[in-house]
């Protein structure tokens, strides 16, 4: 959510941004805000009038008492009555105009950095940089579906009888291999000097419409039937939410978290020939680091932040490029996101597994986050950024890592999770 004085002042750049993002039916959304603005200010102003015109009466009313003028008291009395009744009725309107405000400035796509890449959708966006060579082993490379299962270590027939579509059991090495992998990033991004946590997996309305947009939330996240509690689709959602209300200290920024927690989303008209695996479910788990810092310093931990992202799979040997996300696959409330993509030698291409963003003070104002600083309060800065989602990056270690005889070598910083194990060995 914008600041609406930058909007009150700067109509048309908000009306040019919702273009870039290729939003145009809110561009309304602008010139009724600006309106319901005007109408709210009276509204104020008439209100602070009718108070200084109340208090005025009332201290004359003091004075008559005390010349013993009751008559005249009491029709001056009989005046701050009928203010009382217009303040009420004020008041009433002053609420419904914020509401009307509000509701109209949740909708309103956060103003985006002039470095991102003007595009309708993902088709657009920018490849920036690549790591590691992208390279195509001499011999075949089979669906990661069709690997796991050569280890036992799939099982989406049964999960189909307890779950639904969309879910799935991980067995034997294989399922050992997906935790190794988040054991490894937690205590990578511990080394990193990012502070450790488990939140809660469920969060109250007004924290899911803090965090991210009405579209969003009705397209990712599960609600639970007669309790105002979401599943969350990520971590970053209670991370952030964790502060709601809060007044943080100057100098605790930055704040630097990193959270586990098991990720449940809708991923509504999922459908095609990578479903059949493990790469569009609804429940997965996931590695995500937040920062909360000063405005002045979001870009360079936004920078950071996907570099350690990077680095990450980089020791797991897993090739990895970095993509600029255009204006119009960007969320609402984001200034600048980037994607990190891991590299497939059996598709031949890149595919997402993870994300990094910077919101702006949009998150912050949302929820009400502030921090006390020496010459007034003022919003931090928010930033997300995916360290790993599984088993996206377990496919991408599989893939990257499988060899000729079918084995699959263990990444060696991950092998002292294992117990040692260097090669997972199929048991078909």
């Amino acid at each position: 959510m914008i600041d609406i004085k930058f909007l009150r002042e700067n109509p048309d750049v908000v009306k040019q941004n919702i273009k870039n993002k290729f939003q145009d039916q809110k561009l309304v959304l602008v010139d009724e805000v600006i309106e319901l603005d005007r109408k709210n200010r009276e509204t104020m102003l008439n209100g602070d009038n009718l108070r200084a015109k109340r208090k005025s009466l009332s201290n004359e009313v003091g004075n008559l008492m005390k010349q013993g003028q009751k008559a005249e008291a009491e029709k001056i009395k009989a005046e701050v009555q009928k203010i009382n009744e217009e303040l009420v009725e004020n008041e009433k309107l002053e609420a419904e105009y914020a509401e009307e405000i509000k509701s109209r400035m949740m909708k309103i796509p956060n103003i985006i950095d002039p470095s991102v890449p003007i595009g309708k959708d993902d088709s657009e966006n920018v490849e920036v940089q690549r790591f590691g060579e992208a390279a195509v082993p001499s011999y075949e490379i089979p669906h990661h579906a069709d690997i796991i299962e050569r280890f036992n270590g799939l099982d989406k027939e049964s999960a189909g009888r307890t779950s639904g579509v969309g879910f799935y059991y991980l067995v034997g090495d294989v399922a050992r291999l997906h935790e190794a992998m988040l054991a490894y990033a937690r205590d990578y991004m511990i080394s990193n000097g990012f502070t450790y946590a488990i939140p809660p997996f469920m969060i109250r309305s007004n924290v899911v419409t803090g965090v991210m947009s009405f579209e969003e939330m009705d397209a990712m996240m599960y609600k639970i039937e007669n309790e105002d509690l979401y599943l969350i689709g990520t971590s970053e959602h209670s991370m952030i939410g964790r502060y709601i209300d809060q007044m943080v200290k100057k100098d605790e920024l930055p704040i630097t978290m990193t959270s586990y927690s098991p990720c449940f989303r809708k991923e509504i008209g999922s459908h095609g020939l990578e479903e059949r695996g493990l790469y569009r479910v609804h429940q997965f788990e996931k590695q995500e680091m937040i920062v909360i810092c000063e405005p002045e310093d979001s870009m360079n931990w936004y920078e950071k932040m996907w570099k350690l992202t990077v680095d990450l799979f980089r020791s797991w040997n897993v090739p990895v490029r970095q993509l600029d996300c255009c204006s119009g696959d960007m969320a609402d409330l984001k200034v600048k996101s980037c994607d990190v993509e891991a590299w497939s030698p059996r598709q031949q291409k890149f595919f997402e597994v993870g994300s990094c963003s910077t919101l702006g003070d949009a998150q912050a104002r949302r929820l009400g986050i502030r921090v006390k600083g020496e010459k007034g309060n003022y919003y931090p800065h928010t930033l997300n950024n995916t360290v790993v989602a599984t088993p996206r990056g377990l496919i991408a270690v599989l893939e990257n890592n499988y060899n000729e005889d079918g084995t699959v070598t263990v990444p060696e910083v991950l092998r002292p999770y294992m117990g040692g194990t260097e090669k997972l060995v199929p048991v078909k």
